[in-house]
């Protein structure tokens, strides 16, 4: 059952690849319609996010984002899908790093590097574009494995194709281990609700106390490694610029809690600049302090 699965999930991300960009976003508009109007896919839920979030919004501006935060998860959707066929000269036309002198500079001291992102705007290009706009020969993407493994093989061979390795988060520890020593550029996404509040940090985050995953901070700290912002802009429908901030240069000095603390600030001020960026439909604050 899972190689039946498997080949229709393969043959339909073949069959929507070959769609041009503008017929995909008037699908993406066309599903944005039933999930915000017929299905109202976890409208209480981004709803709920939103007003915890910004109490002293109006309703105007309640409903003026969370249009937008329909948007923002239809497009992000196809173009999610479209990933698995982009070329690579697509990808580096529509998802281009304007500062790429950040993270290189840490090269030629031949250092590793963590980059940090969150679930805004489009994070799924990445692999696809970001080996080729920066020096470092080994990227090391970590995400969290399908349980159908031939959909999973799928996934880390066609996100990987440009160079970069797609590596299982129950992994992790392994992999800083072996690549030790050896210039190398780790992506987390790390605004993901953890598994346990026990090991989680906890900081204010949008007004609200939040626990986040250890860690990006916990290995940061460990190998006293640099970790790097990824700020991921909407230029237009389809385009994006990714501006590159070093959050901390020297981890190993600061106090347990002090790195992610950073990082959620961080998270926190490119929200509210662009709120419909990001996404809303996670329960996010699900989990409470012990």
């Amino acid at each position: 059952m899972n190689l039946i699965t498997a080949g229709i999930f393969i043959v339909f991300m073949v069959l929507v690849g070959l769609i041009p960009f503008k017929l995909l976003y008037i699908f993406s508009d066309f599903m944005r319609f039933l999930f915000y109007r017929v299905i109202r896919y976890r409208k209480t839920v981004i709803e709920s996010n939103l007003r915890n979030s910004f109490p002293e919004w109006t309703e105007e501006q309640y409903k003026r984002v969370i249009r937008g935060a329909y948007k923002n998860l239809t497009d992000i959707f196809i173009e999610g899908i479209k990933a698995f066929t982009m070329s690579e000269k697509q990808a580096l036309k529509r998802y281009k790093i304007i500062n790429p002198e950040i993270a290189n500079q840490f090269y030629k001291q031949n250092k590793s590097l963590i980059l940090v992102l969150g679930h805004y705007g489009n994070w799924e290009w990445g692999a696809l574009s970001v080996p080729s706009q920066l020096v470092y020969d080994d990227l090391v993407m970590l995400y969290k494995p399908l349980s159908n493994p031939y959909i999973d093989r799928y996934i880390r061979k066609t996100r990987a194709r440009t160079g970069g390795s797609l590596v299982s988060i129950y992994k992790t520890a392994e992999i800083f281990r072996k690549q030790n020593g050896k210039p190398t550029l780790f992506f987390l996404v790390a605004d993901q609700s953890p598994g346990s509040s026990r090991k989680a940090i906890w900081t204010d985050f949008l007004g609200q106390d939040t626990a986040f995953l250890q860690g990006p901070e916990k290995y940061a700290t460990a190998l006293d490694m640099p970790v790097i912002y990824i700020d991921i802009q909407r230029v237009k429908r389809g385009y994006y610029e990714l501006e590159l901030s070093i959050l901390c240069e020297k981890p190993a000095k600061f106090e347990k809690g002090e790195l992610t603390k950073m990082y959620a600030k961080k998270l926190e001020s490119v929200i509210k600049k662009h709120p419909d960026d990001w996404l809303w439909s996670h329960k996010r604050w699900k989990m409470k302090r012990d």
